[in-house]
């Protein structure tokens, strides 16, 4: 499990495992009873503090992405496929609101966004 933090993020680093994790966990790149390094391993692997990676996994458990059991580690949990798709959705909102700010200022039709977004969603098939 490769997490690269960033000191140039505006985000804590907590939060940049967290983010990392979850995109791990949405994207199947971990399974569901995978076991997740140990925070203190995750510590010294990330050289960061113990206190970190724990605020991070607490904040992965209470998210329902993973469960943690003392003396045992923590896994990643199986994930509700709503909570999936709605995560999914938020993530595609973000882009997309992105995208159509940039459309708005470069004065980009609405029209060609469309365009260019069915050919992407289509991808190979066209």
């Amino acid at each position: 499990m490769d997490i690269i933090l960033s000191n140039a993020s505006n985000d804590p680093i907590y939060l940049q495992i967290v983010n990392q994790i979850k995109a791990l966990i949405i994207s199947g790149e971990l399974a569901e009873g995978e076991a997740l390094p140990s925070m203190r391993n995750l510590a010294l692997q990330l050289r960061i503090s113990v206190i970190t990676t724990k605020r991070a996994y607490e904040e992965l458990e209470r998210e329902g992405f993973i469960e943690s059991y003392t003396g045992k580690g923590s896994f990643v949990k199986g994930q509700n496929a709503e909570l999936l798709r709605e995560t999914n959705l938020k993530q595609i909102e973000a882009h997309l609101s992105e995208a159509a700010g940039i459309a708005k200022r470069s004065g980009i039709e609405l029209s060609e966004i469309q365009s260019i977004l069915e050919l992407f969603y289509q991808g190979d098939e066209a």
